[in-house]
């Protein structure tokens, strides 16, 4: 059945779309329909539904895809979506913005600013222009036909501070560039800022997190100050509907990451999903998916609009899915949920101040497990559930981080699903007493990921499929392009592009690029073939069918468990219970930490003599995983000489303390 409404529909779709072919400027594209013969912006449209109308590579078709062109990058990374505009392709790299001639690759001209660096996540385009972010939050106008630099302007702190980035591509519309700021971990306020398209001068900001005298700064508590430097980032490219003179973003994590005894209350707009008047950037709604947010749960996928039906009658409808896989379902007129969302009590930390209840959507499914899975975590550790507080006095538990964080969703208007991707990832959130500071748990042996695909109905709220795949989706990663010829395309790390039938998710194409192919596609038209587009880890390729550029050398296979990391140390003592560095804003302090080790990967001579000292409160006895050496019990301020004459590399933990991981290598 939905096999022949592909079939039939997508023919309307495309009727519907009526844009202008690639190089054809007499007919404007219509941003707010989705991408036809241009992919005019980093999401296809103004909804960011990542929807092409295109049906010539359809589920019948694909196995005749074939490479057409690949343009390698010459010592440079890129992690664009490319933009299809004006008879154009652009791509942002960290060398330059690149125009390409979308039928060959072939390079019409490169823009290589004279200050600061191109971000490499995509471009806009609008008014003859393409808008580009640069280093430092920087943002750059250059001519559409030329790559000649127009105006230069700047969404951040003057003078910067350290760490402030674009994190996603601009938007146009109206005369304005719109853009996000991120990184508040440096200590910086996220925001939205519109720039004039002609000049670059500022036109409005918003601030996520407000100044005093701004709404919602009375959800923060008035006496204290940790919270005020920074949080709230915007890590995504903003939807839009012009109709309703609306613009849409999300908003991330507060400050202090997990200190959520320093920020008493529900911590606006953080977690938040926010519309803002295009003309002046008020405040028209907001919706907080994540109320005082203690485990760096960022709304960073971007939202998608699209058309609901209700009772019979349709409503503009916006779709936001957490970084917990649940998808809310609102008006995006007015906020109000056409989904049913009810509030349930999570778990609770009276010291920390945590929200007695949060917003589920009634009866809905979700994408990704509610806690962590045994089988994907070290023996020692304890797996956690969403919404689960950490606290410094748990110092072995495993979150269920990053489900659907960052990676754009692809909606259908077809099978009006949306098409997600996220991961099964385990967090070690251990956090230091004061909270201020942050702890960069690492990676340890026995970590494993797996990867999530997944189809969500924007009318039942429930799964239409989910597959588990053996490579983690990365947060910035691919995500899905749906298309009109019933196909999603999606990256993987292994240098794969695969296109899934998008009823049954199955896989029906698969090429290999040659290097990671983990981002953005996109599709558009030249001389009335379709082509599908990606950037790689090893430059741009673009595909038809009855193309005939081969497949590339696979590069290595991406790991599906982690491994230690960090510089082998060269030494010939390993203290335990030392004194680490904790991590804090645009500062480092050093601090107690009873369950490690220093240096945690060290390295001796085979026959050399290496001393172990207790330097905590608590025994410790280490012993190898495999069983082949044990230090036997040290208690507190003890010390213990051995030898080790047997080369290789040995995991070892602590009998009493299993979650503590460290690795010796005897040369």
């Amino acid at each position: 059945m939905l096999v022949n409404l592909f079939k039939t529909a997508a023919v309307m779709a495309v009727v519907s779309v009526g844009v202008a072919s690639c190089g054809d400027r007499s007919a404007p594209t219509d941003l707010r329909k989705p991408a036809g013969r241009e992919w005019p912006v980093a999401g296809g449209d103004w909804n960011n539904t990542r929807f092409s109308s295109l049906t010539a590579i359809n589920t019948e078709t694909v196995g005749k895809l074939g490479g057409a062109w690949f343009h390698k990058s010459e010592g440079e990374t890129s992690r664009a979506v490319p933009v299809i505009s004006g008879g154009r392709m652009f791509v942002a790299a960290s060398k330059g913005v690149h125009a390409l001639d979308p039928k060959t690759g072939a390079v019409l001209w490169t823009f290589t600013p004279k200050e600061g660096a191109i971000t490499t996540k995509g471009v806009a385009v609008g008014e003859g222009l393409v808008f580009v972010s640069l280093s430092g939050a920087g943002m750059a106008a250059v001519k559409e036909d030329t790559g000649e630099l127009v105006w230069t302007g700047h969404i951040g702190d003057n003078p910067p501070i350290k760490g402030q980035q674009i994190s996603a591509p601009p938007t146009y519309v109206n005369g304005l560039v719109i853009s996000g700021m991120a990184n508040g971990d440096f200590g910086l306020r996220g925001r939205v800022v519109a720039l004039n398209a002609k000049t670059g001068a500022e036109a409005w900001r918003f601030n996520t997190i407000p100044f005093e005298g701004e709404k919602g700064n009375e959800t923060w508590p008035q006496d204290q100050q940790e919270w005020k430097p920074g949080g709230g980032g915007v890590w995504m490219v903003p939807a839009v509907d012009p109709d309703l003179g609306l613009v849409y973003v999300g908003v991330g994590n507060p400050i202090p990451q997990f200190g959520g005894e320093l920020r008493k209350g529900d911590n606006l707009y953080t977690g938040t999903a926010v519309a803002l008047d295009i003309k002046t950037g008020a405040v028209r709604w907001h919706y907080q998916v994540v109320r005082h947010d203690i485990w760096e749960a960022d709304l960073g996928t971007p939202l998608v609009l699209y058309d609901a039906t209700i009772d019979g009658k349709t409503r503009k409808a916006i779709g936001i899915v957490s970084t917990y896989g649940y998808f809310y379902l609102l008006d995006r007129t007015t906020g109000a949920p056409i989904f049913p969302i009810e509030e349930r009590p999570v778990p609770q930390n009276a010291r920390l101040h945590t929200a007695p209840t949060q917003p589920f959507p009634k009866g809905a499914d979700r994408i990704g497990p509610d806690c962590m899975p045994e089988r994907l975590i070290p023996a020692g550790f304890r797996g956690m559930c969403i919404y689960e507080p950490a606290d410094y006095d748990l110092p072995n538990g495993m979150y269920p981080i990053l489900t659907t964080r960052a990676a754009p969703m692809a909606y259908s208007p077809l099978t009006k699903q949306f098409y997600a991707t996220g991961a099964i990832w385990p967090r070690w959130l251990k956090r230091p007493e004061d909270p201020k500071y942050f702890r960069s748990n690492p990676t340890i042996p026995g970590m494993k990921y797996e990867g999530l695909l997944a189809a969500m109905s924007s009318e039942t709220n429930k799964l239409a499929w989910q597959k588990t795949v053996p490579y983690r989706t990365q947060q910035n990663g691919s995500g899905f392009m749906a298309t009109a010829g019933g196909l999603l395309f999606h990256g993987n790390t292994d240098g794969t592009l695969d296109a899934l039938d998008a009823v049954s998710g199955d896989v029906k194409w698969q090429f290999q690029t040659g290097s990671d192919a983990n981002q953005p596609v996109v599709s558009y038209e030249a001389d009335k073939e379709q082509y599908v587009a990606v950037v790689t880890s090893g430059g741009v390729w673009a595909f038809k069918l009855g193309g005939m550029v081969a497949p590339l050398p696979a590069p290595p296979v991406p790991p599906t468990e982690a491994g230690f990391t960090g510089r082998i140390v060269p030494t010939e003592e390993i203290i335990v219970g030392p004194v680490v560095p904790d991590s804090g804003l645009e500062f480092v302090r050093n601090a107690k930490d009873e369950y490690a080790f220093e240096p945690m990967r060290a390295r001796v001579t085979a026959g050399a003599k290496i001393t172990w000292k207790n330097e905590g409160v608590e025994t410790h006895t280490i012993s190898a995983v495999d069983g082949s050496w044990t230090t036997g019990p040290l208690a507190p301020g003890t010390s213990k000489v051995m030898t080790f004459n047997t080369p290789g590399t040995y995991t070892y933990t602590c009998k009493e303390h299993p979650w503590s991981y460290s690795e010796l290598t005897v040369e």
